[in-house]
């Protein structure tokens, strides 16, 4: 297999894709990465719609799309469309399908763009196992032939795109039943269908593959390169992460996947999937996209001649253990304390330990970091037992009581000083360092103390960390790594933004034991503290709160979406671990719940089904009880616990 899915793993440079024209705005080739959205009015409420529509494109959306569920939504994408262009907006129409090949044959007619799903266009979902044989797996594919070409040809005879977007949470029966629930089923999903439109000389076409695991989401799109690769194939494609959520998990969240992505030079379009008004995804988006307008200018980063690691199968790096860092531990939360200010016990609430003076006892919540870096600001009171204390190393010496504190040495202070840690030693490292130190030695001579701190000033500085990870994998190098990052003077939403793409991305391969993120003048502590952890669980490498796979809501949706997930979230958020998917409508609905341990998805108007698993577990329950029935059902599984 070729391993390489991007242009370099080392030089920043957009991957290039053909132009695909929709409407009067180009996608692809040398086009900037365009930003849309989704409306989330009823579809026949033309006003609302338009309204609605005209509020995201003054935000900055470049597509507007908008479902069509059935033909009367499709036949009203034409009113919609006449009434924008009244009003003075020509941006492009994406017409939102997924059951109704009609639908879609139909709207291909009006606007400018359809999206289709490979997994509910042609198929059925029943959950069921098949065994297919050769044979029988042509045989369906020629229905799907059968039942996709007329919307082809209509797309081909009036110029209009399409999208063929892959939905982790809704492959077909015999998608899964032949490659399973994998990134390699998803891109499968897509190019079956690519091929019928290449068959009819037809190329419009832009590609997705979208997933609320952020893990799953990355590998499908690197695989659908290389697959593209392999075939000669060079499509547009859209990035986005599924069912994000909200506020600031939504948005940590989908800066880890589509960040990472972005990161390679991938990406031609970004849709952020938030649990909120549409027009508040597109600063998102245009924040996520705005660091690479310039960054082919970053400092250059040595070539990897080598790769050590398999970018479409995630592993972890093999470390050894030094204490609680690396090993099979959790990646460690270091907070950064070594400004001025004096530290007290006050200090550490934002860590995540509270203390209780009149019982003379710590209270450590979910998200409580693991170390704090003092620098050169020595600690007087006693420490929680779970928490270590970095110094700078001069000051680390002169420490009386040097119980659970720890000396962070520069790379020469090191190998240099007369006096380490007998546990635990932290070492500052730049790429120069590693690169000339591992090209000097058989091996890496760091002793079984040592854990590194990989540190960068550069403008690319996920790829140089990445290469930094790179050059110890090739020397057969297990030494711990904590990822530290500096930020200054940005806006908080930046700050989340850069600070999940930038760690985020080298979780997701395997990278990383720890996370040490220094900000001045970009957030609170408190919320400094939040970002590290929801980095780590938008990762999926350490899960410390309860987590939300919710759909950002559309004029499928039958229940307002955002009030029943606040509500959800109040009664729920303190079960750590738990994954509750929250869904509008069945379009992903019980495929998402695949991903989730819990599913509340609407069905009807004012009725719920739930879900353990992905298997229905109560149908039709009235909207007004489901959300006592959903905490009813965490309870008779045993993850419940009461609030303290």
């Amino acid at each position: 297999m070729n391993l390489l899915y991007c242009n370099s793993l080392t030089q920043y440079s957009r991957y290039k894709t053909r132009i695909v024209n929709i409407g009067d705005v180009p996608m692809g080739g040398g086009n900037p990465i365009r930003i849309q959205s989704m409306t989330t009015t009823d579809t026949m409420d033309t006003i609302a719609t338009v309204e609605q529509s005209i509020r995201m494109i003054d935000a900055g959306c470049e597509y507007v799309r908008i479902t069509a569920p059935s033909l009367k939504e499709a036949k009203n994408l034409e009113l919609i469309k006449k009434e924008l262009r009244a009003r003075g907006y020509n941006t492009p129409l994406i017409a939102d399908i997924h059951f109704t090949p009609n639908a879609a044959e139909l709207a291909a007619r009006i606007v400018e763009k359809v999206r289709v799903n490979p997994g509910n266009y042609a198929d059925k979902k029943k959950f069921e196992s098949i065994d297919y044989t050769d044979n029988d797996y042509e045989i369906e594919l020629e229905r799907i032939r059968e039942r996709f070409t007329p919307l082809v040809k209509i797309c081909k005879e009036y110029g209009t795109a399409m999208r063929i977007g892959t939905n982790h949470g809704s492959l077909s029966d015999r998608i899964l039943s032949r490659y399973g629930d994998t990134p390699l089923g998803m891109a499968e999903s897509a190019l079956e269908f690519l091929r019928i439109c290449e068959d009819n000389n037809y190329y419009s076409i832009v590609l997705s593959m979208k997933a609320s695991n952020t893990q799953v989401m990355v590998q499908a799109y690197r695989l659908l390169i290389q697959k593209m690769q392999d075939y000669k194939m060079n499509y547009p494609l859209h990035l986005g992460v599924t069912e994000a959520g909200e506020g600031e998990d939504g948005r940590i969240k989908s800066a880890v996947g589509i960040g990472a992505l972005l990161e390679d030079g991938i990406g031609d379009t970004v849709r952020v999937s938030l649990t909120e008004d549409p027009e508040f995804e597109i600063p998102v988006a245009k924040a996520l996209t705005a660091r690479y307008s310039n960054r082919m200018l970053h400092e250059p980063i040595p070539p990897v001649e080598n790769l050590p690691y398999n970018p479409y199968d995630y592993k972890r790096r093999e470390t050894k253990e030094v204490i609680n860092i690396g090993g099979l531990n959790v990646p460690r939360v270091i907070a950064d304390y070594s400004g001025k200010q004096k530290i007290s016990p006050a200090s550490l609430f934002a860590a995540g330990y509270n203390y209780s003076l009149p019982l003379d006892k710590w209270n450590l919540t979910e998200q409580a970091c693991d170390y704090i870096f003092a620098g050169e600001n020595e600690i007087n009171f006693q420490i929680p037992g779970t928490l270590g204390i970095i110094y700078d190393s001069e000051v680390w010496k002169n420490l009386e009581n040097k119980t659970r504190c720890y000396p962070l040495f520069s790379s020469d202070e090191y190998f240099t000083t007369d006096e380490k840690s007998n546990e635990l030693n932290f070492v500052s490292v730049d790429i120069d360092f590693l690169t000339e130190f591992c090209s000097s030695s058989e091996s890496i001579q760091f002793d079984n103390t040592a854990v590194l701190v990989f540190e960068t000033s550069n403008e690319h500085g996920m790829a140089e960390q990445r290469r930094m990870f790179v050059e110890l994998m090739n020397k057969n190098a297990d030494v711990p790594v904590i990822i530290k990052r500096n930020y200054t003077n940005i806006t908080e939403e930046k700050f989340q933004l850069h600070a999940a793409t930038d760690a985020g991305a080298l979780f997701l391969d395997g990278f990383g034991d720890g996370l040490w993120i220094k900000q001045k003048n970009c957030t609170s502590p408190k919320n400094l503290n939040a970002a590290a952890f929801g980095i780590l669980q938008a990762a999926r490498m350490r899960i410390s709160k309860t987590e939300y796979i919710s759909c950002p809501s559309c004029g499928r949706t039958l229940f307002d979406l955002q009030e029943t997930t606040s509500k959800i979230r109040n009664r729920t958020d303190h079960l750590k671990g738990i994954k509750i998917g929250i869904m509008g409508c069945i379009v992903n609905g019980p495929g998402e719940m695949a991903d989730a341990d819990y599913g509340y998805v609407g069905t009807g108007v004012g009725k719920i089904t739930l879900y353990k698993g992905k298997e229905v577990v109560e149908r039709n329950v009235n909207s007004e009880k489901a959300v006592d029935a959903l905490v009813d059902l965490i309870k008779k599984h045993g993850d419940w616990v009461e609030k303290i």
